[in-house]
């Protein structure tokens, strides 16, 4: 069988586009979120933690169903953005938020653990010497667990990258428009093209070794420090 090269660069510029920017949300959202969940005295910490975790627990599909209740045009949010002619589902946006919840707790989760475990005792001179808590979170403890912050971000976008239930209900997999290298894999076996399954999948094996050989280097600066 005979493939264009449509049929496989559009989706893969595609998925790196929708990682690129999941990168930069887990960056600018998700860790404020690890500090805010450190904070061992917060108050209703447990629903927000909740939130943040269900993506794990919960089957993907049925998350992005509830996200197009949400989102929908009939939705809370979907017909508040409406008015302003805003569309999330079935666009670009809708794939990239489908993948920033899908990688979400595995940013900010181990992000979090690192965080906690970070010790004390430095924070403490941190705030003796007049340093607000934010200053010391950002100048002080990221830094030093900087390891820990890379390692939690190359994870939750691999799980970006492979995400397929949240994205086939919130991007409609639009061929063409919002169909990632994983749901340009399922629509090629369901039309029966393996050739172009293949290739296709050939490409998300390549990104996972790249993906694993950097974790592992990682890996091990962080046993070094």
């Amino acid at each position: 069988m005979y493939l264009e090269l449509a049929q496989i660069s559009k989706p893969f510029i595609l998925s790196i586009k929708t990682i690129g920017v999941s990168a930069i949300l887990f960056m600018t959202i998700g860790v404020p979120i690890s500090f805010i969940l450190s904070k061992k005295n917060l108050r209703f910490k447990w629903i927000l933690d909740t939130i943040v975790t269900m993506p794990l627990i919960f089957p993907p599909i049925a998350v992005g169903f509830f996200l197009l209740l949400i989102l929908g045009r009939d939705g809370v949010l979907g017909a508040l953005l409406n008015h302003f002619n805003i569309t999330l589902i079935f666009s670009f946006s809708g794939i990239v938020i489908a993948a920033f919840i899908a990688g979400l707790p595995l940013m900010v989760k181990p992000l979090q653990a690192s965080i906690e475990q970070f010790p004390k005792n430095i924070k403490e001179a941190a705030y003796i010497s007049g340093k607000s808590e934010i200053n010391t979170f950002l100048f002080i403890v990221l830094p030093n667990i900087k390891n820990s912050l890379y390692i939690s971000l190359l994870i939750a976008t691999a799980r970006a990258l492979g995400e397929v239930g949240i994205t086939l209900m919130l991007g409609g997999n639009i061929i063409g428009k919002t169909d990632t290298v994983s749901l340009a894999i399922y629509n090629a076996v369901f039309d029966g093209e393996y050739d172009l399954a293949m290739a296709l999948s050939g490409i998300l094996v390549v990104i996972s070794i790249v993906f694993f050989i950097c974790l592992n280097i990682l890996q091990k600066k962080e046993k070094i420090y």
